[in-house]
C-alpha cells in the first residue's frame, strides 16, 4: 500500500477538537499554550477545521484514558456541543487509551504521532519520501497489532475480540505488516543506494555543500529560494516541505557551492519518523557548514533550536561548533525596539548567528559572507602557474577565495588561495603543471 492511499485528498472538511495534556512536573515542558498553538496548526496543515482548542491539566496519569473520568466526559460534551469528528490529543496514547477515548467521545481519536504522521504521508512527494512515511506509519501501526490507523472519515474496526477468530485475525495483520515492512526496506535500502552513489558524485565536484535544519515553520524554504532564486514550495504552514531539494548556491567572490534544504523538526518528532528519515539527513553529516534556521521571532524560538539539536543528536550528527552557522530569521516580524538588541545578542553569540530576512532579503549579504568565511577556514597555500595557464587561474578563482595574484617576470603567475581539501586535490590532479606550497 502506498502513502498516498490511506489518505483520501477529496474528504469533505472534518470539525477537530485539539487538546493538550499539560502534565504538571514534566521536566522540560514546555509552554502549554504553546504546544496548543502549535498542535492546532498541525491540524490545520491536515485541513482539519480546528472549531476548538483545550489545555487539560493532568495531575496524574490514567492508564485507560490517559485523562481522569471527569475531563473525558467533559471533553465529551465539548465533542457532541462542536460536533467535531475528531480529537487530536497532543501526546502519545497507547492502542487501548485510543480506544477507550473514542468510545467515551463516539469521535475519531488522532495522537500526536499518528497526526504528524498523517501530515508526512499527505506531503512525501519522492519516492524515497513515500516509502519512508509508509515505513513509519507501518512501524507504528504494528504497535497496534491492527489496522487501528485508517483514512479520518472512517471509523476503526477489529477490537473487541480477543478470542476465536479475532486471534486469527490478530495474526494475520502482524504478518502482513511485517512482510511490508521488510518489503519496504528492501526497497529503501536501493533508493539510499542510488542517493549514495549521487552524493559520492557531488563530492567530486570541489564545491562546498551547504544544509539548512530547523524548526518547522522557521522560514528554511523562504530563505532558500531567497538564496539560491529557486521556487521551492514555501508557506506559513507546518511541514509545509518534507523532501530534501538541493541547489546551486553563488558566494560573494562568485565560487558556487551546494545548498541543500532539509525536513522542519518538531518536538517529540515520533521515533519512527527520525529513523526513517535518517538516510535523507545525511546531507546534514556530509556538509561543510550547517546553517542552523531560526524562527527569531517566536517567544519559543531557544526551546525549538534545542529540539533540532534533540533530533540531531538521534540521528547521530554531531553539532560540531565549528561549522554550525545560526540563522535568527524573521527578523522583519519583530518590533523595531527589539531589533537592535537582537542584532547584539547575534554578534556575541556562539555558535555565531546572523539576523536576517527571507522575505525582505535584509541580512541575507552578510549571511553568505559569514558562509564563505567558515568554507574558508583552510589556510590559504601558495600557487604557482606557468605561463599560459590561464585555464588554471581561472579553474582557482570558479573553485576557491583568490587572496593575493602576483604576475611573475617569466609570465607565470604566482596566488595564494583558500581552497577545500577536496578542491586542492582536484587542482593537483587537472593541472601537474602547476606548482603548490611548493609541491
Amino acid at each position: 500500500m502506498s502513502a498516498s492511499k490511506f489518505v483520501d485528498r477529496e474528504a469533505p472538511v472534518q470539525g477537530a477538537i485539539v487538546v493538550h495534556p499539560d502534565r504538571e512536573g514534566r521536566a522540560g515542558a514546555r509552554d502549554p499554550e504553546a504546544r496548543l498553538e502549535e498542535a492546532a496548526g498541525l491540524a490545520l496543515a491536515l485541513d482539519l477545521e480546528v472549531r476548538e482548542t483545550l489545555v487539560a491539566t493532568l495531575r496524574r496519569l490514567t492508564p485507560a484514558t490517559l485523562f481522569g473520568a471527569g475531563k473525558v466526559e467533559e471533553i465529551a460534551a465539548r465533542v457532541r456541543a462542536a460536533e467535531a469528528d475528531v480529537v487530536i490529543v497532543d501526546d502519545a496514547l497507547t492502542p487501548v487509551q485510543q480506544r477507550n477515548l473514542e468510545k467515551a467521545w463516539e469521535a475519531k481519536v488522532i495522537d500526536r504521532t499518528g497526526l504528524i504522521l498523517e501530515i508526512f504521508a499527505r506531503r512525501a512527494r519522492t519516492r524515497e519520501g513515500r516509502l519512508q512515511v509508509e515505513l513509519a506509519r507501518l512501524t507504528y501501526e504494528r504497535s497496534r497489532l491492527v489496522r487501528t490507523w485508517t483514512h479520518l472519515e472512517r471509523q476503526r474496526g477489529g477490537f473487541g475480540v480477543m478470542g476465536g477468530p479475532g486471534e486469527t485475525q490478530i495474526e494475520t495483520d502482524r504478518r502482513l505488516i511485517a512482510d511490508k515492512i521488510g518489503k519496504l526496506k528492501r526497497e529503501l535500502e536501493e533508493v539510499r543506494r542510488t542517493r549514495t552513489l549521487a552524493r559520492s558524485a557531488r563530492r567530486r565536484i570541489p564545491f562546498p555543500a551547504v544544509a539548512l535544519v530547523g524548526y518547522t515553520n522557521a522560514g528554511k524554504s523562504t530563505l532558500f529560494n531567497r538564496l539560491t532564486h529557486a521556487e521551492v514550495v514555501a508557506q506559513d504552514m507546518l511541514f509545509a516541505t518534507l523532501d530534501p531539494t538541493i541547489r546551486q548556491l553563488k558566494l560573494p567572490d562568485g565560487r558556487p557551492a551546494m545548498l541543500s534544504d532539509t525536513v522542519g523538526f518538531i518536538s517529540d518528532l515520533p521515533h519512527e519518523l527520525v529513523e526513517a528519515f535518517r538516510a535523507t539527513l545525511e546531507e546534514v553529516r556530509e556538509a561543510d557548514v550547517v546553517l542552523h534556521v531560526r524562527d527569531i521571532a517566536s517567544h519559543e524560538t531557544r526551546e525549538q533550536a534545542e529540539d533540532v539539536r534533540a533530533v540531531l543528536g538521534q540521528l547521530g550528527i554531531d553539532m560540531d561548533e565549528r561549522r554550525i552557522l545560526e540563522v535568527w530569521n524573521k527578523a522583519d516580524l519583530l518590533p523595531a525596539d527589539e531589533r537592535d538588541e537582537v542584532s547584539r545578542d547575534a554578534r556575541r553569540a556562539h555558535p555565531p548567528a546572523v539576523v536576517v530576512s527571507a522575505v525582505t532579503g535584509e541580512g541575507c549579504e552578510a549571511l553568505l559572507a559569514a558562509v564563505a568565511a567558515l568554507v574558508d577556514e583552510a589556510p590559504p597555500v601558495d600557487v604557482v602557474t606557468p605561463p599560459g595557464e590561464g585555464a588554471a587561474i581561472a579553474w582557482l578563482y570558479a573553485h576557491g577565495r583568490v587572496i593575493e595574484r602576483e604576475a611573475g617576470e617569466d609570465g607565470g603567475v604566482r596566488l595564494s588561495v583558500s581552497l577545500t581539501a577536496q578542491a586542492l586535490g582536484q587542482f593537483e590532479q587537472l593541472y601537474p603543471q602547476a606548482t603548490v606550497g611548493g609541491r
